[in-house]
């Protein structure tokens, strides 16, 4: 970035848009901007070169050729299995958060007088996409109400915003698993920020933009007047087809009521389905029971039909288990499941991709077209990510794949960026095609939803890639991936505070009334926005800004650095963990401080 301050000006303390960093800390980590390179010092974000420390082909014996064989079709074998456990996991853990939270979505999307606050509307989408874990499932009540004349398409419209901001958690969980690794966690963490950043910039323009004009609303009501379409599409069910033969021995869910505790016809019944079909029966009847027993003439061969239902086979038939039991059992097994196929994911692919195959797989997804066609790169990047989106009917799962090869230095965060803006536009053509396949009264309906999605994201990539100075999302989430690299807490922190604390402190204060919310957000997103003007000036137009705002240091340590809050959390976990960089100052501190070290050797 270039600075626009003199020689012989000390760059001023500045706040870091994400934390309270100070800038002026000389330890490079210690500071949350984008590093400034020395001479010779390398790009931390550069792709690593995954070399291959065995013998070489060529150095090989017969047998060890045949072996090495083996073991690389072990290994893919091995990828392949745990990549299928892993979606199995996550449809797990939908259903899961499904049992947990069912009964409270749906009491959440009843209450009209919230859902008339955009700002509410926005963070209910954002919270029910984060418990029940499954988009799909959030658009469907969405859809539900639209149809039953209980929410308004104007309603729907923040909280399908709030539901494409939702499926971002799904990616940065999984960036997770490589926090072993301060590197490869800067990339990963990066790469699912870059998604959920793009989808947040999109909603601060968007949101204050439907508000006062309706255009996503308009917009949809007009490509829906102009097409001629008719029900009886049919959405591809290709990933649900390879999973549900181990899913549904472990549990299965009647999803149905889920939408109908949204559209207020909801029952005390279990989700849990315990019947999973019928058959027809034929049983016999005696001569003398006709024109008694039955109406009518005497059935054919003295027999009748008799319907009988099926009971499912699943671990849970039959329980006595409530729901939020089983959801408890489910959520715990997912979870691990899910953690340990990730982990053992990255260890094959740390352990594949190396040497040759590494760079190989590496040019390919990378590479650009010649000289003057590059751009287009990128936007085949898009329809690439779209299509497999398409194919594997989840964009989840989509982004949960790029996140560990970004992780081990395969996929570029500047190609990995259209690839997540083109399974975000994935995910909406299969909500399109699901629309089509809608009953007839509830078709207009389905349809206007799932294009309002399609225009949402179309719009974000007008606004945040095809020009390239107005990719914000990539320097963003690089400077966030440093910041997460060397506190490792903050990944943590951003968890719970986007996904969890600040929605719902915002819904709580929706409750009040918009009075109430206006009244307590109005003034904190305006110091925010104050807050990011003054770091812009300091480091561009320092002359414009009172001498006293031109750097920080007035500002108690705590209030513009992040070191004293990791000291902090320091001391609530054992050295050397939290932050590798910061290791040694931690291991000074706790052997200044015997009382914490003896608490932490317990």
């Amino acid at each position: 970035m270039p600075n626009s301050l003199t020689d012989g000006q000390v760059p001023p303390l500045t706040l870091d848009t994400v934390g309270l960093v100070d800038r002026s800390l000389g330890n490079a980590g210690t500071s949350g901007s984008a590093p400034v390179l020395e001479e010779g010092e390398m790009d931390p974000w550069a792709l690593p070169q995954l070399k291959d420390t065995g013998q070489s082909w060529t150095e090989l014996s017969v047998a060890g050729r045949v072996l090495r064989v083996v073991i690389g079709f072990l290994k893919a074998c091995g990828l392949l299995g745990n990549l299928y456990l892993f979606i199995c996991s996550l449809d797990i853990l939908s259903s899961a958060f499904q049992l947990l939270s069912s009964k409270m979505t749906g009491d959440i999307f009843k209450d009209n007088v919230v859902l008339s606050n955009p700002v509410a509307g926005l963070v209910i989408g954002v919270l029910v996409t984060v418990l029940v874990q499954s988009s799909s499932t959030s658009s469907s009540i969405v859809v539900s109400m639209v149809a039953s004349k209980l929410l308004t398409v104007q309603a729907c419209v923040p909280i399908i915003m709030g539901v494409n901001v939702g499926t971002s958690i799904t990616s940065t969980l999984v960036s997770m698993a490589q926090s072993g690794d301060r590197d490869e966690f800067r990339r990963a963490f990066g790469g699912s920020a870059v998604h959920g950043i793009f989808n947040w910039l999109t909603v601060l323009i968007l949101l204050p933009l439907e508000s006062a004009t309706a255009l996503l609303e308009r917009l949809s009501a007009l490509a829906l007047g102009a097409s001629n379409l008719q029900p009886g599409g049919q959405a591809p069910d290709i990933l649900k087809v390879l999973t549900k033969t181990l899913t549904h021995l472990v549990v299965q869910l009647d999803t149905d009521r889920i939408a109908s505790s949204a559209t207020g016809n909801a029952t005390n019944s279990s989700l849990i389905k315990q019947w999973c079909g019928t058959r027809e029966v034929m049983t016999p009847w005696n001569s003398s029971d006709c024109g008694v027993v039955t109406s009518g003439p005497c059935p054919e061969n003295n027999s009748s039909v008799l319907v009988e239902h099926l009971p499912c086979h699943h671990l849970f038939t039959g329980t006595v288990l409530t729901d939020l039991a089983v959801g408890c059992i489910l959520l715990a097994a997912s979870l691990l499941l899910l953690c340990t196929c990730l982990v053992l994911i990255v260890k094959l692919l740390n352990s594949v991709l190396r040497g040759r195959v590494a760079q190989a797989v590496r040019k390919v997804i990378n590479a650009d077209f010649p000289f003057p066609f590059s751009w287009l790169s990128g936007y085949l990047a898009i329809l690439v990510g779209a299509g497999l989106t398409f194919v594997l009917q989840s964009s989840s799962v989509f982004t949960a794949a790029i996140v560990p090869l970004m992780g081990v230095g395969v996929i570029s965060l500047e190609r990995a960026y259209p690839l997540f803006l083109g399974s975000n536009m994935g995910t909406t053509t299969t909500a399109l095609l699901a629309a089509l396949a809608s009953p007839a009264d509830m078709l207009l309906s389905a349809l206007q939803v799932a294009l309002i999605h399609f225009f949402f994201n179309l719009a974000g990539i007008l606004l945040w890639y095809v020009v390239p100075i107005l990719r914000l999302p990539i320097p963003l989430a690089k400077r966030f991936g440093d910041l997460t690299a060397n506190y490792r807490w903050v990944a943590i922190a951003y968890l719970l505070l986007s996904f969890l604390l600040l929605p719902l402190a915002t819904f709580g204060l929706s409750l009040a009334g918009s009075t109430v919310l206006a009244a307590v957000g109005g003034p904190l997103v305006g110091l925010v926005l104050l807050l990011i003007l003054i770091n812009v000036l300091q480091w561009h137009r320092p002359a414009w800004l009172p001498h006293r705002l031109r750097s920080w240091a007035w500002l108690p340590l705590w209030l513009r650095s992040l070191e004293p809050w990791d000291r902090l959390v320091s001391c609530c976990c054992p050295c050397r963990v939290c932050s590798p960089p910061q290791a040694a100052a931690k291991e000074a501190h706790c052997y200044e401080n015997p009382e914490v070290l003896a608490s932490q050797q317990l």
